[in-house]
């Protein structure tokens, strides 16, 4: 029997994400598909400037934030940037202090931060699916994140990752700029 809740009582809300970016950087879009039993929520947004790691960072950032309750999550994803980022590199990062293994800033700290706030009062299990392979969920994400690019991307604010003095972090010493 299927059920909607899983054994620690907790709904379990299966996300597809995707995003997408004409050009790197460039226009974006980002969607999110959300599925609690029988119900669906789409998510979608964009930014005129920006990276296709960002877009497909603040698609999981935004599903994550949107549900109401501590949830027992499936997050599938065709980024392996966000899925092992999320899983396996950012404990090295946070305890080497923000930096790669290669001693250099970590780019996109700022959603790395939020995604990390995002899911913290979930269980989240992230998956990741081969994109523009034809799985169902992956294909209606990425359909929602084109039509977003092309929808709210090109005529939204841009979404540039703060500069490091712009975080309240000392200026990167290695090349004198912060960037």
């Amino acid at each position: 029997m299927k059920t909607d809740r899983t054994s620690s009582n907790k709904p379990l809300v299966v996300i597809h994400t995707d995003g997408a970016c004409e050009g790197n950087p460039g226009p974006g879009g980002w969607a999110a598909i959300l599925r609690f039993g029988a119900r669906e929520r789409a998510l979608r947004g964009g930014a005129s400037d920006t990276t296709n790691n960002r877009m497909e960072m603040r698609a999981a950032i935004e599903a994550l934030q949107a549900l109401e309750q501590p949830c027992v999550v499936h997050l599938h994803t065709d980024s392996e940037y966000l899925r092992l980022g999320i899983t396996a590199w950012l404990p090295r990062w946070q305890q080497n202090g923000w930096r790669t293994a290669g001693r250099k800033r970590v780019k996109n700290r700022d959603l790395w931060q939020a995604l990390l706030a995002a899911q913290e009062p979930h269980d989240v299990h992230w998956h990741w699916v081969k994109g523009h392979a034809g799985d169902p969920g992956n294909v209606r994400a990425d359909r929602l994140a084109q039509a977003a690019l092309d929808e709210i991307g090109r005529r939204a604010s841009p979404d540039h990752e703060p500069l490091d003095e712009q975080l309240g972090l000392p200026l990167d010493p290695g090349s004198g700029t912060g960037t």
